[in-house]
This record gives structure tokens, sequence and C-alpha cells, in this order.
């Protein structure tokens, strides 16, 4: 192994051709530089320096040495500078995931003007429902909806969701509308991956179980199945809010509606969080913020 005590004050004797010089320019005292280019010359065997009252001046030797450790200095200070620059301006690959449609929606165009701002970003993204293993599969990063299990991969909330149960005016103006958690049994409900629906009932959660004559795995389908006025749907306010602020949907059971919970980013555990997901995940912090203030 390589031996680096003595090498910055070597340098910095060579350069300033003095050894109070270099102990100011090092922020030592000129006593440890002394010592330490002392114990380098022992550690090779040669003289350095020539040294007089006046003067110190290098060696043919210490010309040779000043030289090779010239550039591995130089060298290692571009190391820095590209570890700095690389928390400056995001590079290289990155790879995440996020389920389809929120994904196609909101986080999709999100990363597309992260990559313009940051045109060194080589990123790849899988919209999928399914939960993929982030570090068997080599993901940066994920973005999960609602609640998370428990795993050993770092959480970060990025936004809200809303759930909202709501139907169409024509469906409501032919069923009736429903004001109690009983009453959804004589509704159609229309149902996606689960068989049940998700409430807060006297401040306690509380989930329902719903049927109905459509079922499907895709909240779009869903949607224009409850535009069409087949029956009454739950959904995230991202799949319906534009309906409901156009009131071709009518939100049901407010006050039965369950507290937000939470878009999340998820990562593998790393103490060492690279800048680029860092920053990433800051954009899609602030950028999720605005859009909910609008």
């Amino acid at each position: 192994m390589y031996h680096w005590e003595g090498v910055n004050e070597f340098v910095a004797v060579a350069e300033t051709e003095n050894f109070t010089r270099a102990a100011k320019r090092l922020g030592i005292s000129t006593a440890q530089v002394s010592r330490q280019v002392s114990a380098l010359e022992a550690r090779l065997s040669t003289r350095l320096f020539y040294r007089t009252t006046r003067r110190v001046s290098a060696t043919a030797a210490g010309e040779i040495y000043y030289q090779h450790c010239r550039q591995v200095l130089d060298a290692l200070e571009q190391a820095e500078r590209s570890i700095t620059n690389m928390q400056l301006v995001p590079r290289g690959r990155l790879r995440l995931t996020a389920p389809v449609t929120y994904g196609e929606k909101s986080i999709a165009p999100l990363v597309n003007d992260f990559v313009l701002r940051y045109p060194e970003l080589d990123v790849e993204m899988n919209l999928t429902n399914q939960t993929l293993d982030l570090v068997a599969e080599g993901y940066d990063l994920a973005v999960r909806l609602g609640k998370l299990e428990d795993s050993s991969l770092m959480a970060r909330r990025l936004a809200s969701r809303t759930l909202y149960v709501c139907a169409s005016p024509a469906y409501l103006s032919i069923h009736g509308t429903p004001h109690s958690l009983s009453e959804l049994e004589h509704h159609n409900c229309l149902q996606g991956n689960l068989d049940y629906w998700r409430f807060q009932d006297a401040g306690k959660p509380r989930n329902i179980r719903v049927s109905g004559n459509v079922r499907c795995d895709s909240g779009r389908a869903l949607l224009d199945a409850a535009l069409k006025g087949i029956g009454i749907v739950q959904l995230p306010d991202y799949y319906v809010q534009p309906a409901l602020d156009a009131g071709t949907l009518i939100p049901l059971l407010t006050h039965y509606q369950e507290d937000d919970d939470g878009i999340w980013a998820v990562y593998p555990h790393n103490r060492h969080l690279s800048p680029k997901v860092r920053m990433l995940l800051d954009y899609f912090s602030e950028s999720l913020a605005t859009a909910s203030r609008k």
C-alpha cells in the first residue's frame, strides 16, 4: 500500500520554495511541514530539497518526484470536481417504476421535464401495476400509492390522494342517492381488484363489501362505466377530479370519506442516496405539491 504522508507538504514546499509559505498554504505549522518532508525523504532514501537559510530548491530527484506528485494531485482534484459536478448536474442511468395510470398522467410528464432540464440523464421508466423488487431488478426508485407494506425500503411521501365514491346524475336519477354505507348493497357498485371499498366511520377505518355487474382492474374503464351511468364507483382523485369539477360525476357519502392516503417514493436502503435520485425526489415533491394547490 502506498503511503501518502508528506506528499501534500512536499508539493507545497516545491511550489512555494519556502517551508513557512507552504505551511501557511496548508494551514498547519512550519514544524509539521518540515517533519513530514523529512519523513518522506527518509522513506524514499532520497534528498528532495536543497536547503539554505535563504532558499529551498528541489533536487533533481525532487523535481522528478514533484512532476509525478503534481499529476496525481491534479487527478485527485479532478476526481473530486467530477463528484461535486455530479451532485450539481444529474447524469447517468436512472431507473424508476410507477403505476400505469398515475405514471402516465403525473409521473412521466415530470420525468420528461426533469430530463429536459438535465439532458445528460439516461432514464428508463417502467409503468406497471406490479410491485417490483427494486433491489433484485436494479431500480433506483418506485412510486407507490396508498398504504405501504412493511419492508426494508426507505419511503418518502410525495403527495396525497383522495378516494371518492361517485356516480353520474343519470344513474342517481334512476336508482336514487345512497346516504348511508348500508344502502350500498342495493346499488350496482363497479369493482376493481378488491371486493370492498374503504371508508371511515366514527373516526375508524371501515371496509364495506360491494358487488356489481362490472369488474375491471383498469381505473379508466371503471371511470368510463360510471360516466355512462352503469353504476357507482370508488376511485382516486386523479381519475375522477375532472368529472367532479364538470358535474358529470357526483360525490357520494362524503361524510364517510377516508382520510387522504399517500403517494410515495420508495427506494433501496442506502445511506448515500445518489444526487440524481435525491434531486428527482425533490422535483417530484415540489411539482406535485404545486399541482395540488392549483
